[in-house]
């Protein structure tokens, strides 16, 4: 699978640092079962990840108030 766009994986105005966090986050789960497992990854795991999200497998969640000015 070719490097999918951004605009492909965001949508409804959602964050490119939610994507970035949500990727991470994946991806080091992705290691740490590999590990658990005794696997060895052919791909990176932020490749697999980036690829789990733009197939639709997990989505970002991001709280309502995302990108407000918090409280002083």
């Amino acid at each position: 699978m070719l490097r999918p766009a951004m605009t492909q994986i965001l949508k409804n105005n959602e964050s490119y640092y939610s994507l970035v966090v949500a990727v991470a986050k994946r991806a080091r789960q992705i290691a740490q079962e590999a590990e658990d497992n005794h696997e060895i990854l052919i791909e990176k795991p932020v490749k697999i990840a980036v690829e789990e999200f733009a197939a639709g497998k997990y989505r970002i969640v991001e709280n309502d108030d995302i990108g407000e000015k918090p409280e002083q």
